[in-house]
């Protein structure tokens, strides 16, 4: 099976939590994080200074942060189909933390 590889190429801080991240094919999306933001990697990024120290990684085109949270550039390009399920991980997650 072969599916698309897609690659960030560039991002903007829209507001908190929130980034416009744009990808190779000419597409975008603007993603707000806040709802994801739980477990051990995903959780210090709540953290609005860390957060907003996100940089693309030019090798593997895709956002990460100081902690090494990050995610598959694929993720990002295609989030609303894959939002959902980030949101339910990230209620797992805080329900451990808690």
């Amino acid at each position: 099976m072969k599916h698309p590889i897609h690659a960030a190429r560039s991002f903007d801080i829209v507001s908190a939590y929130t980034l416009r991240v744009r990808f190779d094919d000419g597409s975008e999306q603007t993603i707000d994080f806040r709802p994801v933001l739980a477990g051990e990697l995903f959780g210090p990024l709540r953290d609005l200074h860390v957060f907003e120290q996100v940089r693309l990684d030019m090798e593997a085109h895709t956002l990460v942060w100081p902690n090494g949270a990050d995610f598959d550039p694929a993720t990002l390009h295609d989030w609303p189909a894959h939002e959902s399920a980030f949101r339910e991980l990230a209620r797992r997650w805080a329900a451990v933390e808690a």
